[in-house]
């Protein structure tokens, strides 16, 4: 019954962020920079770092996101943006939650910063021009601002979550 709940409590999280994901596609997000997003999806991520206690379940809920959204809608190179983006967004959460003295919110926003210093990478390395790293100041603090917001909305969220009994639950079997 255990892994039953866990595989179920993970599906949960992926399905949760694949919504966020089709829904942020379809807004118009007036943004001063180019290909700059709100990151929807990444508020599933924030909220399981703080609410799962194997992290290594939120890196799959992550991955597993990314693999259905690019099956859905993306190329190969937006797998590589994505991957690369993730990877260096929760690997810096990871760091900053375990150092303990950020806040969720700075978490978050040390994703969004850093998320957008894995596309940029991949960017450069994909048109073999290092001066798009010039275009990163403006991605940092378009990845500090949503991620900002993201971690606003996951405070509050875990805040809901945690007085419902299902939550003591899944800290307890996941």
């Amino acid at each position: 019954m255990n892994k039953t709940f866990h595989l179920i409590i993970l599906s949960l999280f992926v399905a949760q962020s694949l919504v966020l994901y089709i829904v942020e596609g379809m807004l118009p997000v007036p943004f001063i920079a180019p290909g700059a997003k709100l990151g929807l999806a990444n508020l599933i991520t924030v909220i399981a770092l703080y609410a799962l206690p194997r992290k290594r379940d939120v890196a799959l809920i992550l991955l597993l996101r990314i693999i259905l959204s690019t099956a859905f809608g993306g190329g190969i190179n937006a797998f590589f943006y994505s991957v690369s983006g993730a990877a260096l967004s929760l690997g810096s959460m990871l760091v900053f939650q375990k150092c303990g003295k950020f806040s969720l919110i700075g978490v978050s926003a040390a994703g969004g910063i850093f998320h957008n210093f894995g596309q940029v990478l991949v960017a450069c390395f994909i048109v073999e021009n290092m001066k798009i790293m010039l275009y990163l100041p403006v991605l940092a603090v378009a990845g500090m601002g949503t991620g900002i917001l993201i971690g606003i909305t996951a405070m509050v969220t875990l805040k809901h979550l945690q007085k419902l009994p299902l939550y003591k639950r899944i800290q307890q079997t996941c």
